[in-house]
């Protein structure tokens, strides 16, 4: 596997704990100001299962933004001013139309309210269309990866050339393991 696949899976990996983190955060904030705890707790937004989603997800998303900037794209620099604060916010309320569509539909159209029917139509269909959105979304807008200023608008064969001048191997074609160590040795001055 290439080393382009290997960091697009790590990526995806750290993004999926720091969205699973952010998620079950989300879900406790919301189950407890739609839902309560049965007679334990009276919930204050009972009734009001949109206003409880976005109030859980806001919580949810300053959580999802301060692990994806410093765990799941930590090799990759915003190119923005506020450090892509602003975008990633702009993202996620997009992306959190899906799930509040999804409780919309359940509630208004077919009439089904109760935490279950809540849950399954948030965070069971909305949820995950939303998570593959944002990915996509903040690979491509919050945190790219940089391109060095000689990579802008040039053809990439000759790109290569210039990283990788005839008779220097470039990434398709590495050094021997054997070569290595022999250059090692041979540019490491003994001593007497």
């Amino acid at each position: 596997m290439g080393t382009r696949w290997s960091r697009l899976l790590a990526e995806g990996g750290r993004f999926l704990v720091v969205g699973g983190v952010a998620t079950v955060v989300a879900l406790i904030i919301f189950n407890l100001l739609v839902h309560g705890l049965g007679s334990w707790y009276e919930p204050p937004l009972r009734g009001n299962a949109i206003a409880g989603y976005v109030l859980g997800h806001t919580v949810g998303m300053v959580i999802s933004y301060t692990g994806n900037r410093v765990y799941a794209f930590r090799e990759r620099e915003t190119v923005h001013a506020d450090g892509g604060v602003a975008l990633f916010f702009v993202i996620n309320v997009i992306t959190m139309a899906l799930p509040v569509a999804c409780l919309w539909f359940t509630h208004e159209v077919l009439g089904l309210d109760s935490a279950l029917t809540d849950n399954i139509a948030a965070n069971l269909v909305g949820q995950p269309i939303g998570l593959v959105a944002r990915f996509y979304l903040f690979r491509r807008l919050v945190f790219r990866r940089p391109v060095p200023l000689l990579h802008m608008n040039l053809p990439p064969d000759l790109v290569e050339e210039i990283e990788h001048p005839q008779g220097e191997p470039g990434p398709s074609a590495p050094l021997p393991a054997r070569q290595v160590v022999q250059h090692t040795e041979s540019s490491t001055p003994r001593s007497s």
